[in-house]
């Protein structure tokens, strides 16, 4: 009897230290974030001002003082410096901001991408990245649109 729950005890040990060993990795690495995504983060010690390495990148914006958002804008690395009313820095992250994968298909011609978004339907959207023709044409389309519905409603007056 003190065999088996020896052997058990090992295994959960193992475990235990498995489990602590992926804890820490998830939190080594940047904060991942998705582009025209938006992720919000609580701050326990309550922040004064929020920094942004490089606001092309990721946009930054205090809800409360508890409270961050964090918005994908475009591909790439940046930083987010948090600070407390004493302005030093309570957090200092680095954020990586990437593209989703979720419901988008990418058509290739040649070198010349284009992208959809198909849930459930395949329509065309804009993407980083995709052929300038493609990523126009799919802008200005969206642009027209906008500014029809906004005169439509009255605001373009």
């Amino acid at each position: 009897m003190f065999m088996k729950i020896t052997k058990w005890a090992g295994v959960l040990a193992f475990a235990f230290q498995a489990t602590a060993a992926l804890a820490e990795d998830a939190h080594e690495g940047p904060v991942m974030v998705t582009v025209d995504r938006a992720k919000v983060f609580r701050i326990e010690d309550g922040a004064t001002a929020v920094i942004v390495g490089n606001p092309f990148i990721a946009d930054v914006s205090m809800f409360d003082q508890n409270t961050v958002v964090i918005t994908g804008k475009s591909y790439g690395t940046t930083n987010l410096v948090i600070l407390d009313e004493n302005n030093k820095p309570i957090v200092d992250e680095a954020i990586t901001v990437r593209a989703s994968d979720d419901d988008v298909v990418s058509v290739y011609r040649k070198s010349a991408r284009s992208s959809l978004s198909c849930n459930p339907v395949c329509e065309p959207t804009l993407r980083l990245g995709d052929a300038t023709e493609a990523f126009t044409s799919a802008a200005e389309q969206a642009t027209s649109r906008n500014d029809l519905a906004v005169a439509a409603a009255g605001g373009g007056t």
